[in-house]
């Protein structure tokens, strides 16, 4: 999975080839970007019109009576719809694919604090990445760093500015070891994002860097 730009990104998704917590990130996005959604319809046409150049393989013939005795199995009593989560006062609206993740929205999570940076780390037992919530005071920069990894970020609200471009809510900037930067919220309101890293991110400040062998973030 290393996707350079948004429509490689979103063939992969439509074609159902990337993990959990990119899936997730470019689900958010589609909610939040409406006019990427026809872009993603004619990858999803597309994969289906390769899908009936197939030939189809021979169904064994007890294929369905397996898959309805597991069902029986597995299955358990039908519960009650829990009810929708209110978001608490203040507190932004998240994206329903996130909300998911989130049901108790983001002041439910447990955030350690970087100075006016804070993160949540979201636990969707996909080995190999980390998803996280990023918040950011108005203003406030991150670490300069570039990226062992791919790492992708999604803007929720507000938006921040990087050496690449300015990215406000919905847009999503992906990055890899040839980028680095300083992402910096802008100053009028706070930056929230949702971000996925394959691989740990590398420190390049001056003397941040030295901190490398310690910090692996």
């Amino acid at each position: 999975m290393n996707p350079s730009t948004l429509d490689e990104l979103l063939l992969a998704h439509a074609a159902g080839r990337l993990p959990l917590p990119v899936d997730l990130l470019v689900a958010s996005h589609l909610t939040l970007r409406p006019e990427s959604r026809p872009a993603h319809a004619v990858f999803e046409q597309l994969g289906g019109a390769l899908l009936e150049e197939i030939d189809p393989e021979p169904l064994d013939p007890k294929a369905f009576e397996r898959l309805r005795d597991r069902l029986d199995r597995e299955t358990g009593p039908e519960e009650a719809p829990a009810p929708p989560v209110e978001p608490s006062a203040g507190a932004p609206a998240l994206p329903a694919p996130l909300l998911a993740y989130v049901p108790e929205g983001i002041g439910g999570l447990r955030w350690r604090r970087y100075g006016r940076i804070a993160e949540a780390v979201l636990d969707l037992g996909s080995p190999g990445f980390t998803t996280r919530l990023v918040r950011a005071e108005p203003g406030a920069a991150l670490f300069r760093h570039t990226h062992e990894g791919l790492e992708a970020t999604l803007v929720l609200e507000g938006a921040y500015r990087d050496g690449t471009g300015r990215y406000g809510p919905g847009d999503i900037e992906l990055a890899d070891g040839a980028v680095d930067h300083r992402p910096t919220a802008e100053p009028d309101a706070p930056c929230l994002c949702l971000t996925v890293t394959s691989a740990p991110l590398r420190l390049t400040g001056r003397f941040l860097r030295f901190l490398n062998p310690f910090v692996r973030l």
